[in-house]
């Protein structure tokens, strides 16, 4: 007699669990099994909360569809939620993902007063006067001065960065990240990048070179990364 086929595989790790939902199956058949195994798997009460991933490869699942998955493995509080990653994405939300990897190009001088703001990487071919601010999801590329206020990463991105050909900044922004003007060389510096540095906490000035040293320097490719 053939051994029934799995539809849940559970494998730990040094953080917790991985839970592999076979994407060949229906959501049904899924959860019959996985309410099996997380019953057979649960820890003691004495023994400390254990954390989950949940990985369910080509399946698209709709939110109440995952707030089930989390009702199941979180039970009793015995299990707790790390993630809960698919493969597949919706067309609107690719469509979102396409606008926000895009580079925008934009060929202006920004003046004081006037704001520049984009969704994706922005490459500004152009100066931003003192009193001028350029905005961005992503990161922001300026070839030219870059003399006023410059923000990357607005909706919290923290491996966004800034490089300008000239920079000078009054304030330059990472995420909720902010750095002033007296952070700078009071004449400026050339073909420098303003990234966050996660040791020192802060935002600092270095080679343009310390980018090729970035796992994944895009925004599209950071989102992928991080699901």
């Amino acid at each position: 007699m053939l051994d029934k086929k799995q539809f849940i595989t559970i494998k730990g790790t040094k953080e917790g669990l991985t839970l592999f939902v076979d994407d060949s199956c229906t959501f049904e058949h899924a959860l019959n099994e996985l309410r099996e195994k997380i019953h057979a798997s649960r820890p003691k009460h004495d023994e400390p909360v254990v954390s989950v991933k949940v990985k369910l490869g080509n399946r698209y699942v709709q939110e109440e569809q995952k707030e089930i998955l989390r009702k199941i493995i979180a039970e009793d509080e015995r299990f707790t939620i790390d993630s809960i990653v698919s493969d597949v994405v919706r067309r609107d939300e690719a469509l979102q993902w396409q606008e926000a990897s895009e580079v925008k190009t934009v060929n202006r001088i920004i003046r004081s007063g006037q704001v520049l703001e984009v969704t994706g990487d922005l490459l500004l071919i152009g100066d931003v006067n003192p009193g001028g601010k350029v905005v961005s999801t992503g990161n922001i590329y300026i070839m030219g001065r870059l003399n006023g206020i410059a923000h990357a990463g607005i909706n919290g991105d923290k491996q966004a960065f800034i490089t300008a050909s000239y920079m000078k900044p009054s304030q330059l922004r990472i995420a909720e990240y902010i750095s002033r003007a007296p952070d700078y060389e009071s004449d400026g510096v050339y073909m420098e990048c303003g990234l966050i540095d996660e040791e020192q906490d802060k935002i600092v000035i270095d080679r343009l070179q310390v980018l090729s040293h970035k796992s994944e320097i895009s925004g599209f490719g950071r989102r992928m990364q991080n699901g």
